[in-house]
């Protein structure tokens, strides 16, 4: 029934939705669940790479006969609705997942600011799963690396202007592969079948790249 509890068969159908790389609104629509009851009962069961649901059934159960309620989850990205689906939506974008939760805890973060020891604490991760994510989210610009002259450490942060930054760098990387399309467009020769279909990308992209840049300084103030 919906909103009644879940059995042990609903948790085994949420471990395999898991398997399967569902998000947790697709596994919620399977089970006719609400998608905040999936993404609790995941968080408060080992998380989406550590869930079991037998070992989840038992420890319901146990808690039930006890009659505590569920201790807080105090590791890693907020467990509910919030935290975990912007991880999945930005999974499903093409974000590596351990690189989604590393910026998802950053950005819910009170000041937006981690070292790599707090995120590696926080998600209960390696250090060098930590370092790898935030690498390739300063390359992309979504956060930034500043140093800690008293605790001699870096600093991750992403503030308002993360987004800015990072809609620019893409647009400009598009405009890069706008403009080697045209000259391999030249290379081929503009009569060519090859240098018409390059000469056409390239115009596309560089017309989409240089768009964007424009409409990105003109609704900066936004982020103010």
């Amino acid at each position: 029934m919906p909103g009644g509890r879940l059995t042990q068969q609903d948790r085994q159908r949420i471990a395999a939705g898991l398997t399967d790389g569902l998000s947790y609104a697709e596994i919620a629509r399977r089970l006719d669940r609400p998608t905040s009851t999936i993404s609790r009962e995941i968080g408060r069961n080992g998380g989406p790479s550590g869930y079991q649901p037998q070992q989840a059934h038992r420890a319901t159960a146990q808690r039930a006969r006890r009659g505590t309620p569920t201790p807080p989850r105090t590791a890693g990205p907020p467990s509910g609705t919030t935290g975990e689906e912007i991880i999945e939506i930005a999974v499903r974008a093409g974000l590596p997942r351990m690189t989604a939760r590393v910026h998802v805890d950053l950005l819910l973060s009170e000041d937006g600011r981690r070292t790599a020891a707090e995120l590696t604490r926080r998600l209960e991760v390696s250090p060098a799963s930590v370092s790898v994510a935030v690498n390739y989210l300063v390359q992309h610009g979504y956060v930034r690396r500043e140093r800690d002259p008293q605790r001699r450490r870096d600093v991750y942060v992403i503030d308002d202007e993360a987004w800015y930054h990072s809609v620019v760098l893409s647009a400009r990387q598009t405009l890069e592969a706008a403009r080697a399309a045209m000259a391999s467009a030249q290379t081929y020769g503009p009569d060519s079948p090859v240098g018409q279909r390059q000469a056409r990308s390239g115009a596309f992209l560089e017309q989409v790249s240089l768009d964007t840049l424009e409409s990105a300084d003109r609704w900066r103030d936004l982020l103010a």
